[in-house]
């Protein structure tokens, strides 16, 4: 593990709140990703909205090598330790997603309810690539707009995103420059971990969803590469208490910011039946 670090994090709502909820970004996003879904939270519930390692507020690592599960499965544990939380749901989108899998697969761990934002227990490598393609992008950014541009272009799977909510994300995924202009807010170390691995098809995470036993809701871009529809359906085979719903028109990753998406999470945090009618217009459901 590498030496001290800071991470930041996004705490909405009241600290004495019933509940917790922790949301976790993908590997290019940060926790401001989940401003409007945590609005809607922190209405009966403690939101934390963590930055990983590289990313948003929280400091960048010293090498490339650092940016590992390990090492942010241990920076989540501190941070479980300092906010004194014993029990929490998580809500995580694709990166976010592994990384509270992993967590709930321990014996003894803190999550109750489980979402994985279009992520699933195999990961195909030519998802990885384009993944990986996607974290490219110039060092400097002439203007928001500019930042904004790039990010239609990048988060183009995300779905229903508002002209506003683009603008939003622009802000908070952009940073001064040095020598002027803007730059992403995540440390470009990142970008090279996501290169080809040889002969391999994916990464393999069905042992670790074999371990779960929390409940758990999966969510899917109806077009996603990401999660293909087989290793969710499988996924609900092995798990018949599990969740799936799909996000039409959305691909990798569904963006949580739609009136749509921020119910489903809402109801199955919740424990309402709404969350699993198959009925809801919009919605497929394999429950």
């Amino acid at each position: 593990m590498t030496g001290p670090h800071s991470l930041h994090a996004t705490d909405w709502g009241r600290r004495d709140a019933r509940r917790t909820v922790v949301c976790v970004h993908g590997y290019s996003g940060n926790s401001r990703d989940f401003d409007f879904l945590a609005r809607d939270l922190a209405r009966d519930a403690r939101v934390v909205c963590i930055d990983m390692a590289g990313r948003g507020g929280s400091d960048w690592l010293p090498a490339a090598p650092h940016y590992h599960f390990g090492q942010f499965l241990a920076d989540i544990d501190s941070m479980f330790a300092q906010l004194e939380v014993k029990e929490a749901d998580w809500v995580g989108t694709s990166m976010g997603g592994l990384l509270g899998l992993l967590l709930a697969s321990r014996p003894t761990n803190p999550v109750r309810r489980l979402v994985m934002n279009d992520i699933g227990a195999f990961v195909p490598m030519d998802a990885l690539q384009h993944i990986g393609r996607n974290l490219a992008a110039p060092a400097r950014f002439d203007s928001l707009d500019a930042v904004e541009a790039h990010l239609r272009h990048t988060h183009r799977d995300w779905g229903d995103i508002s002209d506003a909510q683009y603008r939003h994300l622009a802000r908070h995924h952009s940073r001064a420059a040095e020598g002027g202009g803007l730059r992403l807010h995540y440390d470009p170390q990142i970008t090279r971990l996501m290169q080809p691995f040889p002969l391999s098809p994916g990464i393999f995470f069905w042992d670790a969803w074999y371990r779960v036993r929390c409940p758990v809701l999966l969510m899917r871009g109806e077009l996603s590469g990401v999660l293909p529809a087989d290793v969710a359906d499988t996924m609900v085979e092995i798990k018949p208490q599990a969740q799936l719903v799909e996000i039409p028109g959305a691909g990798h990753a569904p963006a949580l910011m739609s009136p749509l998406e921020i119910a489903v999470v809402r109801e199955f945090l919740r424990e309402a039946p709404a969350a699993r009618d198959a009925a809801r217009p919009g919605l497929r459901s394999a429950a």
